[in-house]
């Protein structure tokens, strides 16, 4: 969300963590994967950065968890004996797996873009260098 705030400006994972108050090395991954999946530009070295792409400011929430969600099942259906025995005829795994892409649905009406508000920004925006 403060990228998407700040379109305009290249932004450090550093001060992006500092800025919102998260560790360092989880902004970093979280930047680092969101790169890949084409949302940020980045440059590194002096002078280097982030900021979001156009394909980013156009994304939708619901895709970008899509993307993001590594988890088969909503459910973990398995234990270290192995699988569960009720899983051959499971009502409960495909009820969970619908309601997981009813989540996401309700979520590709929200685009990235229109997350951020002025007022809600403000406060972590001066926490940024260069922003009065």
């Amino acid at each position: 969300m403060l990228l998407a705030a700040t379109p305009d400006r290249q932004l450090t994972s550093r001060s992006i963590a500092e800025a919102v108050g998260v560790p360092y090395n989880h902004v970093s991954k979280a930047v680092l994967k969101l790169a890949e999946l084409g949302l940020l530009d980045s440059s590194r070295g002096r002078g280097g950065g982030v900021r979001i792409s156009a394909s980013g400011l156009t994304a939708s929430v619901g895709g970008l968890l899509r993307s993001l969600d590594k988890d088969e099942f909503p459910a973990a259906c398995r234990s270290a004996q192995g699988d569960c025995p009720l899983n051959h005829q499971c009502t409960l795994q495909s009820a969970l797996d619908r309601a997981k892409e009813a989540f996401y649905r309700s979520l590709d009406q929200v685009v990235i873009a229109e997350l951020p508000h002025p007022a809600q920004m403000r406060p972590v925006l001066l926490g940024l260098p260069g922003i009065r």
